[in-house]
């Protein structure tokens, strides 16, 4: 993890039956969106072993930088797909520690 990067992580309580679509949704979505995006740095997807929720783990340059892909309106496109099979929860921040073996 780059020093100064914004971590942006994206917690959704996936419906029943719909991790594995999601999946396919967000992956869709960061493979035609937010990897062209000014700012980003890095994204990953951790499934929960119960199909019951889903991580979005993303490291962004700036604040700003995640605003403007908030605002961006083909991501914009996506929300109301993904709200439909998940709700979200939303974490901004910085990494304090990070150990290693």
């Amino acid at each position: 993890m780059s020093a100064g990067s914004v971590i942006l992580i994206n917690l959704l309580k996936v419906k029943p039956g719909k991790q594995e679509a999601l999946i396919a949704l967000l992956k869709q979505s960061t493979d035609t969106v937010i990897s062209t995006l000014e700012g980003w740095k890095a994204t990953q997807l951790i499934a929960a072993a119960d199909g019951a929720g889903v991580v979005i783990y993303s490291e962004w340059e700036t604040p700003a930088a995640v605003e403007a892909m908030r605002s961006d309106p083909r991501m914009k496109a996506y929300f109301p797909q993904i709200i439909e099979l998940a709700s979200l929860d939303t974490i901004l921040g910085a990494a304090v520690l990070r150990e290693t073996r």
